[in-house]
């Protein structure tokens, strides 16, 4: 296995895809931003931006930036322009800022250091403006907290166009793919049209009232990543430095935590649907009348109720399985391939884990 393997394989993970340097994407036009600035069509429709397409190296900065503030999280700075109804992410940077496990504090030194930050890539010709602010939720999912929201809204207030990322490092590391999301806030007193029911991410249960509470308030955006020839230079020196030490080391060990705070979440949550159903013993007969009937609806929404519960509690326990029994896999690969002489008795333990790996998926 080489470094450029290991790029390929990040860059199909994450489908990255490749554009020309000369690309128009690549490039800033002052009037055509002031134009657009002045025009404000996401004032009119707010739903307006559809898609945020993001650099490949704003990307990597971003995720090295989320892991290495671990179980903490970490905020940051992105800056790019307006593409037709997409919000184009070129660069980004760290802000200095305190960080808890559950929120991430701005102090003044954070917004000096932004203004300082933003005024210097001016000076070293970076035209694009400060479009969107990024920051962390380790092990927990990508979506906005009440803060997020109250965070995003006043961004948008005051210095819009700009949108909100969320990155999870822990779920990336288990997954070996980036879990992102991209998120804009509607105005206050706006009621969204009713949601298309987006893609199921499991919340830990302490989290699922502060989602759910919220969920109403901002909408997602389609995540898109690109690089071009002179990034795909960049990212791959950054691939040589770094590949043996991620190809060193397990995830099962270095997201240890993370993975046994999903199984002790995933007790909490059988433990709820199990007190919620009902019992199984069969109903005393009754007689038919209207009392029968008025009770038969909402017994339907109850049982269903519990199905889902139950149901959300098996897709829980199928990814929690799945990136185990994945992460054991690589072991065992890294096991044969590194440690092992070669032998008929290794190539068969190769064809039985491949074997297994297909039935896995």
């Amino acid at each position: 296995m080489t470094s450029s393997t290991a790029f390929k394989t990040f860059s199909l993970a994450n489908d990255i895809f490749e554009v020309s340097p000369q690309d128009e994407i690549y490039a800033f036009d002052v009037e055509a931003n002031k134009r657009i600035n002045r025009e404000a069509p996401w004032d009119k429709d707010p739903q307006y931006f559809k898609s945020c397409k993001i650099s490949a190296v704003a990307l990597i900065k971003m995720v090295i930036h989320a892991r290495s503030g671990v179980p903490h999280e970490i905020m940051g700075l992105m800056q790019g322009k307006v593409m037709g109804n997409s919000l184009v992410i070129m660069d980004s940077f760290a802000l200095p800022v305190q960080g808890t496990e559950t929120r991430v504090n701005a102090a003044n030194e954070a917004n000096e250091y932004m203004v300082k930050y933003i005024s210097e890539s001016e000076k070293a010709k970076r035209l694009e403006n400060a479009i969107g602010w990024y920051h962390s939720h380790p092990g927990y999912g990508c979506w906005l907290s009440g803060i997020d929201v109250d965070t995003q809204m006043n961004n948008q207030q005051f210095q819009d166009p700009f949108v909100a990322v969320v990155i999870d490092p822990n779920r990336t590391i288990s997954a070996g793919k980036v879990d992102i999301g991209a998120f804009r806030t509607y105005p206050p007193n706006y009621t969204p049209p009713n949601a298309s029911s987006s893609e199921y991410q499991s919340i830990p249960l302490s989290k699922i009232e502060d989602f759910g509470v919220h969920a109403n308030q901002y909408y997602p955006l389609d995540v898109e990543v690109f690089k071009s020839s002179l990034d795909t230079e960049l990212l791959g020196l950054l691939w040589n430095k770094y590949w043996v030490n991620t190809l060193s080391q397990s995830p099962l060990i270095s997201n240890r935590a993370y993975a046994v705070s999903q199984i002790v979440d995933l007790h909490q949550k059988l433990s709820k649907a199990q007190a919620s159903v009902s019992s199984t013993r069969a109903p005393i007969p009754a007689m038919k009348g209207q009392e029968e009937k008025a009770s038969s609806v909402p017994k339907k929404e109850e049982k269903k109720k519990e199905d889902n519960q139950l149901a959300k509690g098996v897709k829980d326990s199928t990814k929690i399985a799945a990136e185990a029994q994945h992460g054991l896999i690589s072991q065992i690969l890294k096991d044969i391939v590194f440690s092992s002489r070669p032998s008929q008795h290794g190539a068969n333990r190769v064809t039985e884990i491949i074997d297994t790996v297909m039935t896995v998926e």
